[in-house]
């Protein structure tokens, strides 16, 4: 059976949680305590380079870390990664941008808020966190007052990856009710059949203040 290395907080973990669940596949959890220093263990690092969560062991025994590489691995050959090369490029498109826009902003300015790790950020890194998180909605609106979903319109992991930090932008003071096209786009992610739509607060975990 496969196995998720798992921090129940953490949107990057929830991302491969939804996916499971839409797939009706069963896997086990071992949970990881990132904020106690777990995941820089030596033994965890043999399953994730950079200690983060998470990453999956197969049944074979093959490690993968990272969220979308891992979304990428359990689509193949299912609805939520297209077989055609054009429509498949184009949902990677949306993953690269969520790893790289969507978390360095939405995501780490909720990360922050949420801990109350701003009150250590300077005014001026807070605020290029929020212009990046605005830049991000903004792009998402465009695309999706074209479009159904990311890329087109089939739901697929773009939009997975994409929902799980800009469905709780509000928890970092980012006003979704802006981006009208995002806030259908939420709601249409919410009806997709066995979508997952259970998350779980830093405020569960005493260790979320502490800095990584």
């Amino acid at each position: 059976m496969l196995t998720l290395y798992d921090y129940l907080p953490s949107q990057n973990a929830y991302k491969v949680r939804v996916l499971l669940n839409h797939l009706d596949r069963p896997y086990k959890q071992k949970m990881i305590s990132i904020f106690e220093g777990e995941g820089r263990a030596a033994s965890f690092q043999k399953v994730s380079p950079t200690g983060t969560v998470p990453a999956i062991k197969t049944e074979s025994g093959v490690t993968i870390a990272e969220s979308n590489a891992i979304l990428v691995y359990l689509a193949t050959d299912t609805q939520y990664l297209s077989s055609d090369p054009l429509t498949r490029a184009k949902t990677m498109q949306w993953l690269f941008f969520e790893g790289e826009t969507v978390q360095g902003g939405i995501a780490t300015l909720r990360h922050w808020i949420q801990t109350g790790k701003d009150k250590n950020r300077t005014p001026d890194i807070l605020q290029s966190k929020r212009q990046l998180s605005m830049k991000a909605l903004q792009i998402l609106n465009n695309e999706l007052d074209q479009n159904s979903f990311l890329g087109g319109n089939q739901y697929s992991i773009a939009d997975i990856s994409n929902f799980a930090y800009v469905h709780l932008a509000e928890e970092a003071n980012l006003p979704l009710s802006s981006f009208p096209a995002v806030e259908r786009w939420i709601d249409r992610v919410k009806q997709q059949d066995r979508f997952l739509a259970q998350t779980y607060p830093y405020s569960r975990d005493p260790f979320s203040h502490r800095e990584l």
